[in-house]
């Protein structure tokens, strides 16, 4: 991100950002690549969405039996915010994070998704 300091433009780092890892599913994750390719954007922006709007919806319906078997390793960005929450969440419905993190997949609102660029965004 850019900010204008007395006058002039700095590159900075956004503090609001915070790095995690997960396992989810090689699918899904070959999924969101293509979805992210599609529209300009980056996998993480996505999840980010699908978080937001699970949060928002404040219910979750998973089976712990339809785990997929195919989880990989998966590093990646979030706003510090949400992240915090979402572990919440999935601590009052008694789930992983990994579980309510492939389930927000299926969350994601493509009209409100980060564009790629917003990273150089200037504040």
């Amino acid at each position: 991100m850019w900010k204008i300091i007395d006058g002039k433009l700095v590159q900075s780092i956004d503090e609001s950002r915070k790095e995690y890892k997960t396992r989810i599913s090689k699918e899904m994750i070959e999924n969101l690549k293509e979805t992210a390719k599609a529209k300009n954007t980056h996998i993480g922006y996505l999840l980010e969405n699908g978080f937001e709007n699970i949060l928002k919806e404040d219910f979750i319906s998973f089976d712990k039996n339809s785990r997929p078997k195919d989880r990989v390793e998966f590093r990646t960005t979030c706003d510090e915010r949400i992240l915090s929450e979402l572990r919440d969440f999935a601590k009052r419905n008694k789930l992983n994070l990994n579980d309510v993190i492939e389930e927000s997949i299926k969350h994601i609102n493509l009209a409100t998704v980060k564009n790629a660029n917003w990273r150089y965004r200037k504040e």
